[in-house]
């Protein structure tokens, strides 16, 4: 029979085979997002994403990039971040051939890479995390389609040699292979800054004395800077305009009627998620494969669409509703 003490015994002992186990995360772990541009309301939503993936997880999260679209000083950030031999590292490739190379040194040297948000498709990335734009890109259209009822004449606003923008357009031009009445007359590179597609906008309306019928925005910035060109020159409404994202200034717009419609992201959705994989990896959860460096395929979704919404003036007051329940991070 076992006396107490036995009993008691038995349970220190248990006790410290338990302590001795090697705990899930190490202090140490740390997972960073690198982003195209740190002060985009955009990216301050991803920030909110990473924030709670972080305290739900129990790990370090950082949120690293420029305070300009700069590709060149984002691929620094991301040397840097490389070079600190980080658990895991998501990336929105601003320019998808320049970080190439600096994306496969870092799985080589043993970092799974993720791209979120902008892919780097060629390179040895894992996986990508993010709005299927191509799909967002004919969803763009579609709504212009309607607005001009098949005919007009449209103008796109994007980041021409970025990957995500540059699908957005392949799927605008795919839809518009079924409208002839409707033709693209001329492209904008805003820079990601409002004033470029101001001015962009501006030009053509006043110099080149261009007919506009529509304004397709493919990124954040072109649908306040648009938007603002209108309203300065009274032509708010006689120039439909389908912006993208839910920056603070576009969703004003949508209630002013400046902007009619804008094809909205999930940044909170992608860094939240991006981490859960980047985890994941880092501690081979999905046993398929001895790990994911040496797999022969990726061990986990290669694509994960997080999906896209439609805002206009007839859910705006339900999704700002919505977003105010859940205040986002000012960086």
């Amino acid at each position: 029979m076992k006396t107490p003490g036995h009993i008691l015994l038995a349970s220190l002992i248990v006790i410290a085979i338990g302590g001795c186990e090697k705990p899930y995360h190490q202090p140490e772990e740390r997972y960073v997002l690198v982003t195209a541009n740190v002060n985009l309301p955009y990216w301050q939503e991803a920030q909110a994403g990473l924030t709670d993936i972080g305290k739900t997880a129990g790990v370090k999260v950082e949120m690293v990039g420029p305070a300009t679209l700069s590709p060149s000083e984002e691929l620094s950030e991301f040397q840097k971040v490389v070079a600190q031999n980080p658990a895991g590292i998501m990336v929105s490739a601003s320019d998808p051939a320049l970080f190439k190379e600096s994306i496969n040194k870092a799985v080589l040297q043993g970092i799974p890479v993720i791209c979120m948000d902008s892919d780097s498709p060629e390179s040895r990335r894992v996986l990508f995390i993010g709005t299927d734009n191509f799909r967002a890109g004919q969803k763009s259209a579609k709504r212009m389609v309607d607005l001009l009822a098949g005919q007009g004449r449209i103008v796109l606003i994007g980041l021409p040699g970025q990957f995500n923008t540059e699908e957005r357009v392949r799927g605008v031009n795919d839809v518009l292979k079924s409208y002839p009445g409707i033709k693209i007359v001329a492209t904008i590179d805003d820079h990601g800054d409002p004033r470029a597609a101001y001015d962009g906008i501006s030009d053509l309306l006043q110099k080149k004395k261009e007919k506009i019928d529509g304004i397709i925005c493919l990124e954040a910035s072109g649908g306040p800077g648009a938007a603002d060109v209108l309203h300065l020159l009274d032509m708010t409404g006689k120039i439909k305009i389908v912006a993208f994202d839910k920056d603070p200034q576009t969703l004003d717009a949508i209630e002013r009627g400046w902007i009619t419609a804008s094809v909205v992201q999930k940044p909170y959705l992608m860094a939240f998620y991006g981490v859960r994989l980047l985890d994941d990896l880092h501690h081979n959860v999905v046993h398929e494969f001895k790990d994911w460096a040496t797999a022969p395929t990726a061990p986990l979704p290669t694509f994960v669409d997080t999906g896209t919404a439609v805002i206009d003036s007839t859910n705006l007051a339900t999704f700002r509703k919505a977003l105010a329940e859940h205040p986002k991070p000012v960086i």
